[in-house]
Order: C-alpha cells, then structure tokens, then sequence
C-alpha cells in the first residue's frame, strides 16, 4: 500500500513540475494536464524556430532595402523558385506562433495523437518519398492506399518542416501575401481554408483555439 502511495505521490510531482515527455501520454489526463503538457513541450520549440526565422527575414530584409549581399539573395531566390524580392519576403516572413501552436494543438490533438508520439510529427505532415523516415497511418486511403506520414528527428524540425511547407505550398500562396501585411492571426486564420478539408471552418476553428488559450496574449510578442 505504501508503495502504490509513494508511486501516485511521484506521479503527482512529475505532473506538477511540468517534466513531459514527447513519447509518453500520462492516461486519464485532465483537460489542465493534457495542455500544460501541449504547451510545456511545444512552446520553447515553436519559439525557437519562429525566432530563428523572423532573424533570417529581418537580415533579408536589410539586405534588400541596402542593396547588399546580392549572391545571397539570389542564392535564396533559387531555394525558394521565386524571382522577384516581394515573392522572397512573402516567402521568408514568419507568421505569429499563435497560429502555429494553434494548428499544432488540432492536428497533433494536443500533442496526443499517435504520429507525434511515435514520429515527432506535429502537424500531420505525409510523406511521398520512400526513402525518408515515415510511418504508416492506421487507416487506408479510400481502404487501399496507404498513407504515409514523415518522422522526424525532433518537434524543432517537425515546425521547421511546417514552415518550410507554408512558404513553399501553392495552396498558400495568399496566406502568404497577407503574412507580410498584417500579424493579425485572426485575419490570416481566414486564408488556411485549404489546409483542412473542412475549408473555412478550419479558420474558424483556430481562431476559437487562439481566443480560448489567449495564444496572443501569451506568445505573439
């Protein structure tokens, strides 16, 4: 009896000090638990690689309007299969984390679903490349066809991967015009109706997650 105490009284600590990990779900957790663990390990990454981001923006940027470093900016140019500076920083600009930490808590379900338990993957992302690290899905699409889903080596590259896909994707192209006009989340939301089958409801449904969680109050800074 005593050791079974002693165990819940372990548990008890480890959940109230915060130390989660990414490959383990604590069962029957409480909707406080389930996100103090969301955040607790998605957050400081989300905030890294946002930072990491909007630094390389910023030095692009100065670049551009002092007519420096012009290898640079082309070799990025060609990276990015853009032309012109315009495309470049709609391509570079990083959109506030509220967003990102939004979408990562519906498609990850609250960094509870298996492909970010098991793979890192935090936003759901597929995989076409055999070669690659990846997992199979557990359901067949159209009951044949299976999906396959990217693993990675961490949830810092999971968001970079993210990133990577939203300024590369053609179904963004005016998520990202509008990124380099406004931080406002809850406008930009409104352009990722192609990222979800559910279209415009995905916006709004973000937009919920980000108002309940005040993720603007608390990370876009």
């Amino acid at each position: 009896m005593k050791r079974i105490i002693l165990l819940l009284l372990l548990v008890s600590l480890t959940l109230v000090a915060g130390k989660y990990e990414a490959n383990i779900v604590p069962k029957k957790m409480s909707v406080k638990i389930k996100k103090e663990r969301f955040f607790y390990l998605l957050a400081p990454a989300v905030d890294k690689v946002y930072k990491e981001l909007h630094l390389e923006y910023e030095s692009v940027l100065k670049d551009i309007k002092e007519s420096k470093n012009i290898d640079r900016i082309t070799k990025l140019k060609e990276d990015y299969k853009v032309k012109t500076d315009e495309e470049l920083l709609q391509k570079l600009k990083p959109h506030p984390q509220s967003i990102v930490l939004a979408q990562a808590a519906m498609e990850s379900g609250w960094a509870t679903s298996r492909f970010f338990v098991q793979a890192n993957n935090v936003f759901g992302m597929w995989s076409s490349n055999k070669n690659e690290p990846r997992i199979a899905a557990g359901v067949k699409r159209g009951g044949t066809r299976t999906i396959w889903l990217r693993k990675f080596d961490s949830i810092d590259d999971s968001i970079r991967a993210y990133y990577r896909l939203m300024a590369m994707g053609r179904a963004f192209g005016e998520f990202r015009a509008l990124r380099v006009k406004t931080d406002n989340p809850h406008e930009l939301v409104k352009k990722l109706d192609k990222y979800s089958e559910i279209g415009a409801k995905y916006g709004e449904e973000l937009s919920a997650v980000i108002r309940y969680n005040k993720l603007v109050m608390r990370y876009d800074k």
